[in-house]
C-alpha cells in the first residue's frame, strides 16, 4: 500500500507535465487510446465514486452550518463561467459544435483539482470541497439548463437525456461512495490514500481517449481559436471569482478557494458528455481546458504560496483534499 501511495504522490507532483506528454503521445499515436472512447463515462464514474468515498456526512453538515460562503461560491461558479463562455463565443464568432463545446465546459461543475490548488495556495480547502460537492450535486439540473439557455442557438440540446446521463454518471457514483463510507467507516478510509492514483490514471485515460478521437481535428482552421478562448475563459474565471469573493468581503483563504472553484471546471465531465451527445469536435474545448487549467492553477497556487512565505505569514489550509484533475 505504501508503495502505491508514494507512486500516487510522485505522479501528483508531476501530473501537469504527464498530462501534456500523454496528450502529445496520443496525438502522434491515436490508436493507443481509441479503444477507450466508448468507455469514458465509466472512467468518469470511477473518479466520482472515489470522490464519494472521501466524503463524510460531516461534510454535508458543514454546508448546512455555514451555507452562505458555499452558496455564494456555487452561484458565482454557475453564473460566471457559462456567461463567460457564451460571451467568448460571440466575441470570437465561434459556431456549431465548437461553440457548444466551449459553453459545455463552461456549464460543468467545478473541477476537483481545484481543491489541490487551494491546498497548495493556502486557501480554505474545506470551503473549496464544500462548493465542489454542492456544484457537482446540482449538475444534473444546472448543466442541461445552462446549455439550453446559452448553446441552444448552436446545436440541439437533448436536455432530458443530459439530465438522466448526468444523474447516472455523476450522482449515482458519488452517492454510492458516500453510502459505503458511512457504512464501513475506517475500513474505507484505509483505501482512500490510493484513490488519487486511481483518479489520476482514469483522467489520463479520458484525455487520451478524447485526443485520439479528435486527433485529425485538433489543429485545424475551425479549431484554431479554441486554445486562446479556453485560456481566456479560465483566466477570466479566476479574476472574476477573486473579485466576487473580495466584493462580498470574504477572508483571504476563502478568496483563494472561490477563485479556484470558479475558474476550474470538471472538464472530464464535459468531454464525456460531448462525446456521448454531440460530435467529437465538441470535446476539444474540454480537453484543452483539462490541460490548461492544471498549468494555470499550478502557477497561481505557487504565486500565492510564495507570496505568503515572503510575507512570513503562516499558511494553514483546512480540511482534506482529494487529488484529481477533472
Amino acid at each position: 500500500m505504501s508503495k502505491i501511495e508514494k507512486l500516487g504522490k510522485v505522479i501528483g507532483r508531476w501530473f501537469t507535465l504527464l498530462v501534456v506528454l500523454w496528450a502529445a503521445f496520443n496525438y502522434v499515436l491515436p490508436q493507443t487510446s481509441l479503444w477507450l472512447v466508448p468507455n469514458v463515462s465509466y472512467l468518469l464514474g470511477i473518479i466520482l465514486f472515489g470522490m464519494g468515498l472521501t466524503l463524510k456526512l460531516e461534510d454535508f453538515e458543514r454546508i448546512a452550518k455555514k451555507p452562505l460562503p458555499v452558496l455564494a461560491g456555487t452561484v458565482a461558479h454557475y453564473v460566471i463561467m457559462p456567461t463567460l463562455a457564451w460571451l467568448l463565443c460571440l466575441i470570437f464568432q465561434l459556431k456549431g459544435a465548437t461553440a457548444a463545446g466551449v459553453i459545455l465546459v463552461g456549464s460543468c461543475p467545478s473541477g476537483t483539482s481545484s481543491s489541490v490548488m487551494a491546498y497548495l495556495a493556502g486557501g480554505d480547502v474545506a470551503l473549496d470541497v464544500s462548493i465542489e460537492t454542492l456544484s457537482t450535486l446540482l449538475a444534473p439540473v444546472a448543466l442541461p439548463g445552462l446549455l439550453l439557455l446559452f448553446a441552444g442557438e448552436y446545436v440541439d440540446i437533448p436536455t432530458t437525456s443530459l439530465f438522466l446521463s448526468t444523474v447516472k454518471i455523476v450522482l449515482f457514483p458519488i452517492i454510492l461512495g458516500v453510502i459505503l463510507h458511512s457504512v464501513f467507516g475506517r475500513k474505507i478510509e484505509k483505501i482512500t490514500h490510493v484513490l488519487p492514483l486511481v483518479s489520476q490514471v482514469a483522467i489520463l485515460m479520458i484525455i487520451g481517449a478524447v485526443i485520439a478521437a479528435n486527433h485529425a481535428n485538433l489543429f485545424t482552421a475551425a479549431t484554431a481559436l479554441v486554445i486562446p478562448v479556453v485560456m481566456l475563459h479560465n483566466l477570466s474565471g479566476y479574476g472574476l471569482g477573486y473579485l466576487f469573493s473580495k466584493l462580498i468581503r470574504l477572508r483571504d483563504p476563502q478568496r483563494k478557494a472561490i477563485t479556484f472553484e470558479v475558474g476550474m471546471q470538471d472538464s472530464s465531465l464535459g468531454a464525456t458528455l460531448a462525446i456521448k451527445y454531440f460530435v467529437p469536435a465538441a470535446a476539444i474545448p474540454s480537453t484543452i481546458f483539462s490541460i490548461w487549467h492544471n498549468i494555470s492553477g499550478s502557477v497561481l497556487a505557487s504565486y500565492w504560496r510564495d507570496k505568503a512565505t515572503e510575507q512570513s505569514q503562516p499558511v494553514k489550509p483546512l480540511g482534506n483534499i482529494y487529488s484529481t484533475d477533472k
